[in-house]
């Protein structure tokens, strides 16, 4: 079921993405030769006008073909073509996908909103928080908390120690009954979703300077929820803030790898997803969005890169040729793309293995 899921979302970012190419290239006149869901071979299809449209076997999103792309397919209906177009247009039809998928972001987070969304108790804006929980927000590597199995989104109900037992859950509490007792073996009663567990942690040295911990980090987190217009605003809010957020992360990690200090073992790939989105599904649908979101706007930032084989590449050869005046190289283009595509599936090969060996 979780690998379903997975196919699902997956299929969902992909095709927001492809739609919003298609979109803005028919809007700007420019030919779409096809629009298809999920990828050859074709299952069946339909021509509308101009445009081929097909569901295929391969349940990975979808594609577009837009007429002119390839410099070399261009033989005639030269205003129909791509590469025809104005600069603006080209750019605009290479970053409509980018758009897309961050209005998608903002829908799914919209929607959390409305059916209730997960956000810290100290949130200052429209809406009452209701149910104040204590959540696990991280954990700490090697530490008790992840040998003993505690996961990101698990809802901390109850902690003691032998007779002692804290009387009232909060995050100030816990912190403090655990430096209370750091010496002594602590049991946490938790929940995931509507599964209850317990555990047995004894607090160590090392991970945090200076004292000795059970390696979580929590916080008091209740449920917000919003009306229509009130959602869609706090979503738009949250959405730029989140993409501000990993916009500069993900700049922090392509800057280490150039400078040779990337640490890859920290990337997750398809495989660790396929576990990421198990663990939302369990923790209900409001999280299963937020994760999808946080998923989108990745999508949209790493398409901005400019790489060749990414959107971000293809807008750059199009600066280059708004600079220079003349169209690239056919064979530059080709070669430029074929190169970029063959480093992203390598990359996407080491970072899959490392997923794999992560779970043995």
């Amino acid at each position: 079921m979780t690998f379903i899921v997975f196919i699902v979302i997956l299929s969902s970012l992909v095709f927001v993405h492809e739609f919003g190419h298609f979109l803005i290239a028919k809007l700007s006149g420019t030919r779409v030769d096809e629009f298809g869901i999920g990828f050859p071979p074709r299952i069946a299809s339909f021509k509308k006008g101009e445009t081929r449209y097909s569901i295929n076997i391969v349940p990975f999103g979808g594609f577009v073909r837009i007429y002119g792309e390839n410099p070399e397919e261009v033989e005639d209906d030269l205003e129909r073509s791509f590469t025809s177009k104005s600069k603006w247009w080209q750019v605009a039809i290479l970053i409509a996908g980018v758009v897309f998928n961050v209005i998608f972001a903002w829908l799914l987070i919209s929607f959390g909103f409305i059916i209730g969304q997960p956000i810290p108790v100290d949130y200052q804006g429209p809406g009452k928080i209701e149910n104040p929980q204590v959540v696990v927000l991280g954990t700490f590597p090697d530490s008790p908390a992840v040998q003993a199995g505690i996961k990101i989104g698990d809802t901390i109900r109850g902690v003691s120690s032998g007779s002692d037992s804290l009387p009232e859950v909060s995050d100030l509490a816990i912190s403090r009954f655990i430096q209370e007792h750091q010496n002594n073996e602590i049991q946490i009663e938790y929940s995931r979703g509507s599964e209850k567990l317990t555990t047995k942690l004894t607090p160590q040295e090392g991970i945090v300077e200076g004292q000795k911990v059970v390696g979580l980090s929590f916080d008091m987190i209740g449920t917000l929820k919003l009306s229509f217009f009130p959602a869609l605003w706090q979503g738009l809010v949250t959405t730029l803030d989140l993409t501000k957020v990993i916009a500069v992360e993900l700049s922090k990690f392509f800057g280490n790898i150039f400078i040779g200090q990337g640490d890859l073992s920290q990337v997750t790939g398809p495989v660790g997803i396929v576990s990421l989105v198990g663990d939302a599904s369990r923790l209900g649908l409001v999280h299963l969005l937020s994760f999808t979101a946080i998923i989108s706007i990745h999508l949209a930032i790493i398409n901005l890169i400019p790489f060749p084989a990414l959107d971000g590449g293809r807008i750059l050869f199009v600066a280059i040729e708004a600079i220079l005046k003349k169209p690239i190289s056919v064979k530059i283009f080709q070669y430029a793309n074929l190169i970029g595509f063959v480093l992203l599936i390598l990359l996407m090969i080491i970072v899959t293995y490392s997923d794999i060996v992560k779970l043995i």
